[in-house]
Protein backbone atom coordinates (compact mmCIF):
# COMPACT_ATOMS: atom_id res chain seq x y z
CA UNK A 1 0.00 0.00 0.00
CA UNK A 2 1.42 3.57 -1.09
CA UNK A 3 2.31 5.39 2.22
CA UNK A 4 0.21 8.69 2.70
CA UNK A 5 2.20 11.73 1.04
CA UNK A 6 3.54 14.92 3.45
CA UNK A 7 3.70 18.33 2.17
CA UNK A 8 4.37 21.64 2.86
CA UNK A 9 3.12 24.61 0.97
CA UNK A 10 2.82 28.38 2.07
CA UNK A 11 -0.44 28.54 1.15
CA UNK A 12 -3.58 26.53 1.27
CA UNK A 13 -7.01 27.23 -0.54
CA UNK A 14 -9.36 24.52 0.59
CA UNK A 15 -12.41 25.04 -1.89
CA UNK A 16 -11.94 26.01 -5.69
CA UNK A 17 -15.49 27.51 -6.41
CA UNK A 18 -15.92 31.21 -6.83
CA UNK A 19 -13.88 32.31 -3.80
CA UNK A 20 -11.42 29.59 -4.40
CA UNK A 21 -10.59 29.92 -7.75
CA UNK A 22 -10.32 34.08 -7.26
CA UNK A 23 -7.75 33.62 -4.39
CA UNK A 24 -5.81 31.41 -7.06
CA UNK A 25 -5.72 33.82 -9.24
CA UNK A 26 -4.84 36.89 -6.84
CA UNK A 27 -1.85 34.31 -5.50
CA UNK A 28 -0.50 33.20 -9.08
CA UNK A 29 -0.82 37.44 -9.51
CA UNK A 30 1.79 37.81 -6.81
CA UNK A 31 4.16 35.39 -8.23
CA UNK A 32 3.48 32.33 -6.42
CA UNK A 33 3.81 28.89 -7.92
CA UNK A 34 0.82 26.33 -7.78
CA UNK A 35 2.13 23.15 -5.69
CA UNK A 36 4.86 24.58 -5.09
CA UNK A 37 3.74 27.72 -2.96
CA UNK A 38 0.39 27.70 -2.86
CA UNK A 39 -1.85 24.92 -3.26
CA UNK A 40 -5.53 24.34 -4.12
CA UNK A 41 -7.85 21.10 -3.38
CA UNK A 42 -11.37 20.54 -3.68
CA UNK A 43 -13.58 17.85 -2.64
CA UNK A 44 -15.53 17.40 -6.18
CA UNK A 45 -14.83 15.37 -8.60
CA UNK A 46 -14.37 18.10 -11.28
CA UNK A 47 -14.93 21.38 -11.76
CA UNK A 48 -18.00 23.72 -11.15
CA UNK A 49 -18.10 24.49 -7.52
CA UNK A 50 -21.53 24.04 -6.04
CA UNK A 51 -22.92 25.17 -9.62
CA UNK A 52 -22.49 21.09 -10.63
CA UNK A 53 -25.10 20.16 -8.48
CA UNK A 54 -27.72 22.35 -8.82
CA UNK A 55 -31.47 21.64 -10.12
CA UNK A 56 -31.47 20.62 -13.94
CA UNK A 57 -34.05 23.47 -14.65
CA UNK A 58 -31.84 26.51 -13.07
CA UNK A 59 -30.88 27.22 -16.65
CA UNK A 60 -28.90 30.60 -17.52
CA UNK A 61 -32.48 32.39 -17.73
CA UNK A 62 -33.54 31.28 -14.43
CA UNK A 63 -30.29 31.48 -12.68
CA UNK A 64 -30.28 34.86 -9.99
CA UNK A 65 -26.86 36.01 -11.97
CA UNK A 66 -23.31 34.33 -12.63
CA UNK A 67 -20.34 36.60 -11.72
CA UNK A 68 -17.51 36.90 -13.81
CA UNK A 69 -13.61 35.88 -12.06
CA UNK A 70 -11.08 37.76 -12.15
CA UNK A 71 -9.44 38.10 -15.35
CA UNK A 72 -11.90 36.34 -17.95
CA UNK A 73 -15.55 37.09 -18.34
CA UNK A 74 -18.08 34.39 -17.93
CA UNK A 75 -20.02 35.68 -21.73
CA UNK A 76 -16.77 34.88 -23.14
CA UNK A 77 -16.76 31.07 -22.92
CA UNK A 78 -20.72 30.83 -23.82
CA UNK A 79 -22.41 30.18 -27.56
CA UNK A 80 -24.99 30.78 -29.45
CA UNK A 81 -28.13 30.06 -27.21
CA UNK A 82 -26.48 29.88 -23.92
CA UNK A 83 -29.92 31.61 -22.40
CA UNK A 84 -31.69 27.64 -22.04
CA UNK A 85 -28.13 25.63 -20.92
CA UNK A 86 -28.02 24.46 -17.95
CA UNK A 87 -26.20 26.63 -15.32
CA UNK A 88 -24.93 22.98 -13.47
CA UNK A 89 -23.16 22.70 -17.27
CA UNK A 90 -22.33 26.31 -18.07
CA UNK A 91 -20.78 27.05 -15.38
CA UNK A 92 -18.34 24.08 -14.62
CA UNK A 93 -17.53 24.34 -18.15
CA UNK A 94 -16.98 27.91 -17.03
CA UNK A 95 -14.87 27.43 -14.28
CA UNK A 96 -12.86 24.05 -16.40
CA UNK A 97 -11.49 26.56 -18.67
CA UNK A 98 -10.47 29.25 -16.07
CA UNK A 99 -8.27 26.91 -14.19
CA UNK A 100 -6.71 25.82 -17.06
CA UNK A 101 -5.98 29.64 -18.36
CA UNK A 102 -4.34 30.78 -15.18
CA UNK A 103 -2.95 27.22 -14.40
CA UNK A 104 -4.09 26.67 -10.77
CA UNK A 105 -3.60 23.07 -11.12
CA UNK A 106 -6.17 22.32 -8.85
CA UNK A 107 -6.50 19.10 -6.81
CA UNK A 108 -8.92 16.83 -6.81
CA UNK A 109 -10.88 15.05 -5.31
CA UNK A 110 -9.11 16.01 -1.84
CA UNK A 111 -11.59 16.47 0.72
CA UNK A 112 -9.95 17.76 4.18
CA UNK A 113 -10.74 16.40 7.02
CA UNK A 114 -10.14 18.38 9.85
CA UNK A 115 -7.66 21.44 10.14
CA UNK A 116 -4.96 21.17 13.49
CA UNK A 117 -1.97 23.36 14.96
CA UNK A 118 0.49 23.17 17.85
CA UNK A 119 -1.58 25.60 20.28
CA UNK A 120 0.06 28.72 20.26
CA UNK A 121 -1.29 30.16 16.71
CA UNK A 122 2.11 30.69 15.84
CA UNK A 123 3.49 27.81 13.27
CA UNK A 124 2.26 25.78 10.47
CA UNK A 125 -1.45 24.56 10.19
CA UNK A 126 -1.70 21.04 9.47
CA UNK A 127 -4.45 20.23 6.86
CA UNK A 128 -5.42 16.06 7.09
CA UNK A 129 -6.56 15.05 3.84
CA UNK A 130 -7.71 11.47 2.13
CA UNK A 131 -4.48 12.14 0.47
CA UNK A 132 -2.41 12.59 3.61
CA UNK A 133 -1.49 15.68 5.76
CA UNK A 134 -0.21 19.55 4.36
CA UNK A 135 1.62 21.93 6.37
CA UNK A 136 0.80 25.33 5.57
CA UNK A 137 1.66 28.63 6.84
CA UNK A 138 -1.80 30.10 6.14
CA UNK A 139 -5.46 28.91 5.51
CA UNK A 140 -7.79 30.47 2.99
CA UNK A 141 -10.83 28.47 3.51
CA UNK A 142 -13.32 28.82 0.66
CA UNK A 143 -15.76 25.57 1.59
CA UNK A 144 -18.91 27.67 0.87
CA UNK A 145 -22.38 26.38 2.36
CA UNK A 146 -23.39 23.88 -0.26
CA UNK A 147 -22.10 20.82 2.08
CA UNK A 148 -24.00 22.14 5.16
CA UNK A 149 -27.60 22.44 4.18
CA UNK A 150 -29.80 23.90 7.46
CA UNK A 151 -33.37 22.10 8.16
CA UNK A 152 -34.75 23.64 11.45
CA UNK A 153 -36.76 21.28 13.79
CA UNK A 154 -40.10 21.86 14.46
CA UNK A 155 -41.78 18.97 16.93
CA UNK A 156 -43.32 16.53 15.08
CA UNK A 157 -40.70 16.41 12.73
CA UNK A 158 -39.68 12.59 12.87
CA UNK A 159 -43.86 11.20 12.45
CA UNK A 160 -44.17 12.57 8.93
CA UNK A 161 -44.80 9.51 6.85
CA UNK A 162 -44.29 11.75 3.62
CA UNK A 163 -41.38 12.84 2.37
CA UNK A 164 -39.26 15.76 3.27
CA UNK A 165 -35.94 17.53 1.40
CA UNK A 166 -33.75 20.48 0.98
CA UNK A 167 -33.21 22.64 -1.57
CA UNK A 168 -30.14 20.79 -2.40
CA UNK A 169 -32.17 17.27 -2.76
CA UNK A 170 -34.27 19.17 -5.36
CA UNK A 171 -34.52 17.61 -8.85
CA UNK A 172 -37.20 18.11 -11.09
CA UNK A 173 -41.20 18.84 -9.78
CA UNK A 174 -42.32 15.78 -12.11
CA UNK A 175 -41.53 13.64 -8.86
CA UNK A 176 -44.11 15.50 -6.85
CA UNK A 177 -47.31 15.17 -9.45
CA UNK A 178 -50.27 14.15 -7.15
CA UNK A 179 -48.99 14.97 -4.35
CA UNK A 180 -49.73 18.30 -1.98
CA UNK A 181 -46.22 19.49 -1.19
CA UNK A 182 -45.55 22.60 1.43
CA UNK A 183 -42.78 24.88 0.10
CA UNK A 184 -40.98 26.19 3.71
CA UNK A 185 -38.38 29.20 3.28
CA UNK A 186 -38.50 32.41 2.03
CA UNK A 187 -35.58 32.88 -0.19
CA UNK A 188 -34.86 33.70 -3.86
CA UNK A 189 -34.44 29.71 -3.82
CA UNK A 190 -37.55 29.09 -2.31
CA UNK A 191 -39.65 31.12 -4.84
CA UNK A 192 -38.58 29.90 -7.59
CA UNK A 193 -39.31 26.26 -7.12
CA UNK A 194 -42.82 27.03 -5.44
CA UNK A 195 -43.22 28.87 -9.05
CA UNK A 196 -42.26 25.47 -10.71
CA UNK A 197 -43.67 22.81 -8.53
CA UNK A 198 -47.13 24.61 -8.76
CA UNK A 199 -47.60 24.94 -12.12
CA UNK A 200 -47.60 20.41 -12.05
CA UNK A 201 -49.26 20.27 -8.32
CA UNK A 202 -50.56 22.09 -5.41
CA UNK A 203 -48.41 23.51 -3.25
CA UNK A 204 -48.85 25.45 0.06
CA UNK A 205 -45.95 28.55 0.65
CA UNK A 206 -45.02 28.83 4.83
CA UNK A 207 -42.36 31.56 5.94
CA UNK A 208 -41.10 32.35 9.21
CA UNK A 209 -41.92 36.03 8.31
CA UNK A 210 -44.14 38.08 5.77
CA UNK A 211 -41.48 38.45 2.74
CA UNK A 212 -40.20 41.66 1.13
CA UNK A 213 -40.50 41.89 -2.77
CA UNK A 214 -38.39 44.26 -5.08
CA UNK A 215 -39.98 45.98 -7.38
CA UNK A 216 -37.23 48.18 -8.69
CA UNK A 217 -33.95 46.59 -9.99
CA UNK A 218 -30.79 45.88 -7.74
CA UNK A 219 -28.89 49.10 -7.24
CA UNK A 220 -25.16 48.80 -6.28
CA UNK A 221 -26.64 51.05 -3.21
CA UNK A 222 -28.85 47.77 -2.11
CA UNK A 223 -25.93 46.06 -2.76
CA UNK A 224 -23.90 47.62 -0.40
CA UNK A 225 -26.21 48.16 2.25
CA UNK A 226 -26.60 44.23 2.47
CA UNK A 227 -22.80 43.56 2.67
CA UNK A 228 -22.30 46.27 5.26
CA UNK A 229 -25.33 44.89 7.38
CA UNK A 230 -23.22 41.28 7.36
CA UNK A 231 -19.78 42.91 7.60
CA UNK A 232 -20.85 44.67 10.85
CA UNK A 233 -22.02 41.53 12.44
CA UNK A 234 -19.07 38.95 12.09
CA UNK A 235 -16.73 42.17 12.70
CA UNK A 236 -18.71 41.57 16.16
CA UNK A 237 -18.67 37.77 15.99
CA UNK A 238 -21.99 37.28 15.46
CA UNK A 239 -23.10 34.87 12.91
CA UNK A 240 -23.96 36.20 9.70
CA UNK A 241 -27.96 36.97 9.03
CA UNK A 242 -29.80 36.59 5.85
CA UNK A 243 -29.28 39.35 3.56
CA UNK A 244 -32.92 39.17 1.84
CA UNK A 245 -34.16 41.42 4.50
CA UNK A 246 -32.48 44.12 3.22
CA UNK A 247 -32.34 43.29 -0.50
CA UNK A 248 -35.56 41.56 -0.88
CA UNK A 249 -37.45 39.16 -3.38
CA UNK A 250 -36.83 40.46 -6.58
CA UNK A 251 -39.78 40.30 -8.97
CA UNK A 252 -39.59 39.17 -12.46
CA UNK A 253 -42.18 38.01 -14.81
CA UNK A 254 -42.36 34.24 -13.35
CA UNK A 255 -43.37 36.17 -9.95
CA UNK A 256 -45.91 38.26 -11.41
CA UNK A 257 -47.22 34.76 -13.10
CA UNK A 258 -47.38 32.98 -9.79
CA UNK A 259 -48.64 35.86 -7.69
CA UNK A 260 -51.54 36.05 -10.51
CA UNK A 261 -51.90 32.19 -10.08
CA UNK A 262 -52.47 32.63 -6.56
CA UNK A 263 -49.35 30.76 -5.76
CA UNK A 264 -47.45 33.13 -3.90
CA UNK A 265 -50.27 33.68 -0.96
CA UNK A 266 -48.30 33.22 2.18
CA UNK A 267 -48.70 31.55 5.32
CA UNK A 268 -47.15 32.16 8.63
CA UNK A 269 -44.99 28.92 10.06
CA UNK A 270 -46.55 26.06 11.17
CA UNK A 271 -46.41 25.02 14.76
CA UNK A 272 -46.25 21.39 14.58
CA UNK A 273 -45.75 18.32 11.73
CA UNK A 274 -47.80 15.44 11.92
CA UNK A 275 -47.89 12.11 9.90
CA UNK A 276 -50.23 13.34 7.16
CA UNK A 277 -49.11 16.64 7.33
CA UNK A 278 -48.58 19.76 8.98
CA UNK A 279 -51.02 22.18 11.77
CA UNK A 280 -50.93 25.24 12.56
CA UNK A 281 -50.94 26.79 16.47
CA UNK A 282 -54.41 27.64 15.74
CA UNK A 283 -56.10 24.52 15.09
CA UNK A 284 -55.46 24.86 10.88
CA UNK A 285 -54.55 21.19 9.28
CA UNK A 286 -52.88 21.40 5.62
CA UNK A 287 -52.61 17.77 4.37
CA UNK A 288 -49.24 17.52 2.67
CA UNK A 289 -47.71 14.58 1.00
CA UNK A 290 -43.77 16.25 0.85
CA UNK A 291 -41.92 19.46 2.72
CA UNK A 292 -39.46 20.79 0.88
CA UNK A 293 -36.61 22.91 3.07
CA UNK A 294 -35.70 25.91 0.96
CA UNK A 295 -34.12 27.06 4.52
CA UNK A 296 -30.45 28.06 3.68
CA UNK A 297 -27.43 26.58 4.56
CA UNK A 298 -24.95 27.67 6.76
CA UNK A 299 -20.97 27.71 6.19
CA UNK A 300 -18.81 24.24 6.26
CA UNK A 301 -16.82 24.99 8.18
CA UNK A 302 -16.58 21.36 10.40
CA UNK A 303 -13.11 20.63 9.71
CA UNK A 304 -11.69 23.72 11.66
CA UNK A 305 -13.52 23.00 15.25
CA UNK A 306 -10.01 21.93 15.92
CA UNK A 307 -8.77 25.72 15.60
CA UNK A 308 -11.70 26.73 17.81
CA UNK A 309 -12.54 29.38 15.89
CA UNK A 310 -16.03 30.15 16.98
CA UNK A 311 -17.58 32.40 20.15
CA UNK A 312 -19.93 31.64 22.60
CA UNK A 313 -23.07 33.02 20.13
CA UNK A 314 -21.23 30.64 17.45
CA UNK A 315 -20.19 33.36 15.26
CA UNK A 316 -16.64 34.13 14.53
CA UNK A 317 -14.99 37.65 15.14
CA UNK A 318 -13.14 38.14 11.53
CA UNK A 319 -11.14 41.33 11.05
CA UNK A 320 -9.29 42.86 7.88
CA UNK A 321 -10.31 45.33 5.38
CA UNK A 322 -12.91 43.26 4.08
CA UNK A 323 -13.43 40.76 6.95
CA UNK A 324 -12.01 38.10 5.78
CA UNK A 325 -9.64 37.17 8.18
CA UNK A 326 -10.37 35.26 11.66
CA UNK A 327 -9.45 37.76 14.36
CA UNK A 328 -8.12 35.46 16.78
CA UNK A 329 -5.77 33.79 14.13
CA UNK A 330 -4.48 36.10 11.62
CA UNK A 331 -2.89 32.59 9.63
CA UNK A 332 -6.62 31.99 8.69
CA UNK A 333 -9.01 33.54 5.79
CA UNK A 334 -12.53 32.54 5.81
CA UNK A 335 -14.41 32.84 1.78
CA UNK A 336 -17.81 32.46 1.50
CA UNK A 337 -18.28 33.63 5.24
CA UNK A 338 -20.20 36.63 5.98
CA UNK A 339 -19.82 39.42 3.44
CA UNK A 340 -18.00 37.67 0.87
CA UNK A 341 -20.65 34.95 0.78
CA UNK A 342 -22.02 36.46 -2.32
CA UNK A 343 -20.31 35.71 -5.67
CA UNK A 344 -19.78 39.37 -6.52
CA UNK A 345 -17.69 39.66 -2.76
CA UNK A 346 -15.80 36.32 -3.33
CA UNK A 347 -13.75 37.49 -5.94
CA UNK A 348 -12.80 41.20 -3.83
CA UNK A 349 -12.76 39.14 -0.62
CA UNK A 350 -9.69 36.74 -2.27
CA UNK A 351 -8.11 39.92 -3.51
CA UNK A 352 -7.60 41.56 -0.17
CA UNK A 353 -6.90 37.77 1.65
CA UNK A 354 -3.80 37.18 -0.72
CA UNK A 355 -2.99 41.07 -0.37
CA UNK A 356 -3.23 40.39 3.44
CA UNK A 357 -1.80 37.20 3.62
CA UNK A 358 1.45 38.66 1.18
CA UNK A 359 2.13 41.38 3.51
CA UNK A 360 2.66 39.25 6.28
CA UNK A 361 4.85 37.11 4.98
CA UNK A 362 7.14 39.75 3.84
CA UNK A 363 7.47 40.65 7.40
CA UNK A 364 8.35 36.95 8.26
Amino acid sequence: MEEPTKRTVDVLVIGAGQAGLSAGYHLRKVGLVPHKDFLVVDHAPGPGGAWQFRWPSLTLTTVNGVSDLPGMAFADTLGDGSATVRASEAVPEYYRRYEEQFDLQVERPTTVTVVCDSGDRTGPLRAETNHGDISTRALINATGTWEHPFIPYYRGAETFSGKQLHTKDYDTADEFVGKHVVVVGGGVSAVQLLDEISLVTSTTWVTRSEPQFREEPFTPELGRRAVAMVEDRVRRGLPPGSVVSVTGLPVDDRVRAARARGVLQRRPMFSTIEPDGVRWADGTFQEAHVILWCTGFRSSLDHLAPLRLRGPGGGITMTGRLATQVAADPRIHLLGYGPSASTIGANRAGRAAVRELTTQRSRS
